[in-house]
């Protein structure tokens, strides 16, 4: 980060300004600087510059200030979070072998409990820097070019198993940066939020250094809080913002209509699935407008919509790939696809990741003969330029045989006006191996005739079912269970934990065959009779159609509309 910290450090010299708004106040540029070089003294106790720092990453001014020290020092930054987990946390050690470790002293106690084995950096002596955070730095030589010209290592949510850490150079970030700010119409000293906690490879990029790019504030909430996000926003004049879609429902609704981000110019959204219909709705109550987009911790921000764009554009696709990068959809043999046929997403460009971090080095990542990196997404690219991601390889639920597509259901289903969030999961069957079953959150107000398993009162599958009827969606396709939640499971940065959706999934529908278990024995067939009706063919004719996309690339970190 020397080029970007550079730049910020010649802008605080010429005249100071406000560089941070969090819970703890307004942190001027000035203050910031002295902050981290306070911290680079004591990440470097033997005077040795560089080396590879292991951040606690939260959302305040420490953050900033860790990034500012590490670009002094000619550093690597690698980021954890207060929930990284003692498992997660031995994983990424082993995985940087960073030369200093910084948090809170509460969590690297849970991070290294007495007895549980080698202690993070052996031999190192504690400091004090951060207001109170605890420092260990190692001593002895410090080597960054194993990082390939890395400055930046985030670490995949790890929804799929081990996190992995994603190493960015800083070329790459500023890219993905400047063509968000161009995109976005933002100019010198404009204010952006970061509500997405900063750990994410994203959110970092899009707010830490997005921020210092710009030179204006960057407006932190230390935790997530819908009516809180709002009024920061708004009292701290934000034009920019980037979350994931939960998020931003979650403040539509809380605005109910006010406009209270009229000042914003737009609102980034990625990292999940999402609908037209309720991404429009959060919009209009917001007063600003939404952009959906795609990319990835390996391939950051690298399409996005404008804010001038129609609705149609702007909700309804994944935006148009960044000037340089380059997005295709290929067949099963790697063939190139034209525009209206889905394919297997591959992106190259100049955000690309360097590799992965293995061993304390980078690993080279896997691409095509060209320099393609399959996303393992389904992509239909359109005549206009316009991409739009239809789902993951992997997001199938299998039932006798046949590929349901989780994100084309989901789909359907959001765009039934009572529901506000939706997720479709695969539920066990001793007979089909997978059914699909629908998690709904409500829009406030809705009343329907509920479940009864998943939380009370909500939307019914007859009624969701019908609303499909009126969609098209074939009845193979239609959900065979329906939940109302009160919200979905959420990993630590916010995106839809499809992992925990499962689990949530098979607890509720465990409960409810529970309670048919007395009436099984009598109603038997009656129940598969119902099923060969409301899904229009005999079970029988599901079977010994092979999956070809089961198998498909590995699950990356993702920020699009289809990480984040």
């Amino acid at each position: 980060m020397r080029q970007t910290v550079r730049e910020f450090y010649e802008r605080a010299e010429r005249a100071d300004f406000t560089a941070v708004v969090d819970d703890h106040g307004r942190h001027t540029a000035r203050d910031l600087l002295d902050r981290a070089a306070e911290l680079a003294q004591a990440m470097t106790p033997d005077g040795t510059p560089g080396g590879t720092v292991l951040l606690q990453a939260d959302n305040s001014w420490r953050t900033v200030a860790a990034t500012l020290a590490a670009g002094m020092t000619g550093g690597v930054l690698a980021l954890v979070n207060r929930h990284t987990t003692r498992a997660e946390f031995a994983a990424a050690l082993e995985d940087i072998r960073p030369d200093a470790v910084i948090a809170e002293p509460s969590a690297l106690e849970e991070w290294h409990a007495p007895g549980s084995g080698t202690p993070p950096l052996p031999g190192a002596r504690p400091a004090e820097a951060l207001d109170g955070w605890t420092v260990l730095a190692g001593r002895g030589p410090r080597d960054v070019s194993r990082w390939s010209g890395g400055t930046l290592i985030g670490l995949t949510s790890g929804s799929t198993g081990r996190p992995k850490g994603v190493v960015q150079s800083e070329s790459a970030l500023r890219y993905a940066c400047t063509c968000t700010i161009d995109v976005n119409g933002l100019r010198d000293g404009d204010a952006v939020a970061a509500v997405v906690p900063l750990s994410s490879t994203a959110a970092y990029c899009f707010g830490v250094c997005l921020a210092l790019m710009l030179g204006g504030p960057l407006v932190l909430s230390g935790r997530w809080d819908r009516e809180q996000a709002l009024a920061r926003m708004a009292a701290h004049d934000v034009r920019w913002t980037i979350c994931v879609p939960t998020m931003a429902l979650q403040m539509g609704s809380a605005a109910a209509g006010s406009r209270v981000l009229d000042g914003v110019r737009s609102i980034t959204v990625g990292g999940g699935p999402m609908d037209r219909g309720a991404l429009a709705r959060a919009e209009r109550s917001l007063g600003t407008r939404i952009l959906r987009v795609f990319g990835m911790s390996e391939c950051l921000g690298h399409t996005s919509p404008r804010p001038d764009d129609p609705e149609e554009i702007r909700l309804g696709r994944d935006g148009r790939p960044f000037p340089g990068t380059e997005l295709r959809a290929v067949d099963a043999d790697g063939t190139a696809l034209g525009p209206g046929r889905t394919g297997r997403a591959q992106v190259r460009g100049p955000s690309l990741f360097l590799g992965y971090a293995h061993d304390g080095k980078v690993e080279s990542p896997a691409l095509t003969l060209d320099g393609f990196f399959p996303t393992g997404d389904l992509l239909m690219t359109g005549d206009d330029g316009t991409v739009t991601v239809m789902g993951r390889e992997k997001d199938v639920i299998i039932r006798g045989g046949r590929n349901l597509d989780v994100t084309e259901i989901e789909r359907a289903v959001a765009s039934h006006p009572g529901v506000a969030r939706v997720c479709v999961a695969p539920v066990p069957d001793p007979l089909l191996g997978e059914r699909a079953a629908v998690l709904v959150v409500a829009e406030a107000g809705t009343h329907g005739e509920g479940d009864g398993t998943g939380g009370g009162a909500g939307i019914g599958l007859d009624e969701i079912t019908e609303h499909l009827a009126r969609t098209g969606l074939s009845k193979a396709k239609w959900p065979e269970f329906a939940f109302s939640v009160s919200e979905l499971p959420q990993t630590t940065v916010g995106k839809l934990d499809r992992s925990a959706a499962r689990g949530l999934a098979h607890e509720l529908h465990a409960r409810l065959a529970a309670r048919q278990e007395p009436h099984r024995h009598t109603d038997r067939e009656p129940h598969r009779q119902a099923d060969q009706e409301q899904h229009g063919q005999p079970d029988q004719e599901r079977h010994g159609q092979p999956d070809h996309q089961r198998h498909g690339q590995p699950d990356h970190e993702q920020h699009r509309q289809g990480d984040a």
